[in-house]
């Protein structure tokens, strides 16, 4: 997914880099985000987004 968004963000110009760094930044916080629902027992395994 982050891909997509830095992509997105380098056809726009100057942009790109940040546009890509944001993208990162908010895959890996929903990863996060993700692993600890589960610790928790509120989120199930089949719930989790796929990982590349």
């Amino acid at each position: 997914m982050g891909e997509v968004f830095g992509i997105i963000g380098f056809s726009m110009g100057g942009m790109g880099l940040v546009g890509f760094v944001f993208a990162l930044i908010a895959q890996n916080r929903v990863a996060h985000l993700e692993k600890v629902l589960k610790e928790k027992g509120i989120l199930d395994t089949s719930d989790l987004s796929q990982e590349s």
